[in-house]
């Protein structure tokens, strides 16, 4: 869902409207569609995204597509997607991961979160993404790479303070500017908080997490915004129990998924979107198809890079389009 990020800051309501594909907003109360907002796009709570899995499917407008009810508007997305991981805390926020004040390779993170994010390229659910394609029709690769992360002690926000998505990209830019990161075009940078910190200024209310871009000395940054949703284990979490003994670590990668496939085929908010202008992950948001029980007793629905996980479906441009947990 695309908003304008004033209303982010509203109390935390959501305003709604009908649209067609070009998503003008018109008249408010459809609670399947939020207001447009250029570079940023949001991952709803539990209970606010709407089901998109059963919605008729042809006439969406735009073109690539058709029949799978997602559509391509013309713009880029990542054929291989890099990602960065910045970790902005006074502390270690997850469990094994990067001490305050260091950087290294994306080899060099213990957490959990940094194992998921070198474990999911090659996988079959990450394979879904291969679907889609670009102007040239050059399709998404199944590869990710974790190249590099900083765990960011700088103007570290405390727990309780609401961080405005300007000084989330600040601290980005800042990254740059330090050399504590380095700039790549085709990476991700994924912005993670520590307990307690309403990063962007709409956590558990408006949204779980985001991604955008924006323009730093002429590039096009590509971020998402991953506040710990641990916070709110009803909202931005699904878990039954902890596959992996983390509880807040085995919440941030259903989210961390969603974001990193949603910048993979929609990177500038211009490529793959349906008419509601929901973007592959939106379609299957918090849904997560046939599940088993691990060996500690918890829920997990997928096995990758040998460790169980919980993590949300994506949708298919292929055949009629629909929600899966691998592909093919």
């Amino acid at each position: 869902m695309r908003l304008r990020w004033a209303s982010l800051l509203i109390g935390g309501l959501l305003v709604a409207a009908g649209c067609s594909d070009s998503r003008t907003p018109t008249q408010p109360g459809n609670p399947d569609f939020a207001l447009q907002q250029s570079n940023h796009h949001i991952m709803l709570p539990r209970g606010l995204a709407p089901a998109l899995t059963n919605e008729a499917k042809p006439g969406g407008g735009g073109h690539g597509g058709g029949g799978t009810g997602i559509f391509y508007h013309g713009g880029p997305v990542l054929v291989t997607t890099n990602v960065a991981a910045i970790y902005w805390a006074g502390s270690t926020i997850y469990t094994g991961g990067p001490a305050p004040g260091s950087r290294g390779t994306g080899a060099q993170d213990g957490s959990l979160v940094g194992y998921f994010l070198r474990s999911l390229g090659g996988s079959g659910y990450f394979n879904i993404n291969s679907t889609y394609f670009n102007g040239s029709g050059t399709h998404v690769q199944n590869s990710v790479t974790y190249t590099q992360f900083w765990a960011a002690n700088n103007n570290v926000p405390a727990p309780g303070a609401s961080v405005s998505d300007a000084a989330v990209q600040a601290e980005v830019i800042s990254g740059f500017s330090s050399g504590n990161l380095t700039f790549d075009s085709n990476t991700l940078y994924e912005v993670f908080s520590g307990p307690g910190v309403n990063l962007g200024g709409g956590f558990g209310s408006s949204y779980c997490a985001y991604h955008g871009h924006f323009s730093w000395n002429g590039n096009d940054v590509k971020y998402s915004v991953m506040p710990h949703d641990y916070d709110f284990p009803s909202a931005c979490a699904a878990l039954s129990g902890s596959p992996n003994n983390d509880f807040a670590a085995d919440a941030e990668v259903n989210t961390l998924a969603h974001e990193t496939e949603e910048t993979t085929t929609d990177e500038d908010l211009n490529a793959w979107y349906d008419r509601r202008g929901n973007e592959n992950a939106d379609k299957c948001a918090w849904t997560f198809g046939t599940t088993y029980t691990t060996s500690n007793g918890a829920v997990a629905n997928e096995n990758i890079g040998g460790k169980d996980w919980l993590i949300q479906r994506n949708w298919v441009n292929a055949g009629s389009g629909g929600c899966l947990q691998t592909y093919p």
